[in-house]
């Protein structure tokens, strides 16, 4: 994990188009050398309970996890956990980590890990986030849709910031989404 840079939390906020919540972490990077994994605080600071410990900002890599659970491989996924004691046993050594890793950060007691573990997938952005910081063979789930997935950096980086957040400069500058976020 690396504290996030100036740049960091400017490539995340143009990632996202707003500025980040809760950001505590740079949980992974892609290939281009942009963050596309934050790590998050379990409260925000007005005491919001946010739960999501790992959050994928990369908006192309977000978009391909979409097309894959538009395609139905969520229900697929659930299905198979139904099925397979091993597969099962995996991920729920997986809900396990992500809560360990969220408690070692700040006890969030009474709320889920993230993204439907342990009994069911509901959200493959989180599975695949986790994936990314927790490396592989932690989240059997969320490596497989990696595996799924094309190389969403290939093009390059999907943004490229100014150092500062929030500046004008970095606004709507997404790679092919000229125009986003600006104010005028």
């Amino acid at each position: 994990m690396d504290i996030p840079t100036p740049r960091d939390a400017a490539a995340v906020e143009a990632q996202l188009g707003r500025p980040p919540r809760g950001l505590r972490a740079v949980a992974h990077r892609c290939p281009c050398g942009n963050p596309d994994v934050v790590e998050t605080v379990p409260r925000l600071p007005d005491g919001t309970p946010f739960p999501t410990t790992y959050y994928l900002t990369c908006p192309r890599a977000a978009s391909a996890i979409g097309t894959l659970e538009a395609d139905g491989v969520m229900r697929e996924m659930t299905a198979r956990l139904g099925g397979d004691p091993e597969l099962a046993a995996a991920y729920r050594a997986a809900h396990e980590d992500y809560l360990a890793r969220r408690d070692a950060i700040g006890p969030l007691p009474g709320f889920p890990s993230a993204g439907g573990m342990p009994d069911r997938v509901k959200c493959l952005h989180v599975l695949v986030a986790h994936a990314l910081a927790a490396g592989p063979g932690v989240n059997p789930l969320g490596d497989e849709a990696l595996a799924m997935l094309p190389e969403w950096w290939r093009k390059g980086p999907c943004v490229r910031p100014s150092e500062e957040p929030g500046g004008r400069e970095e606004r709507g500058r997404r790679e092919g989404h000229e125009g986003e976020g600006t104010t005028e």
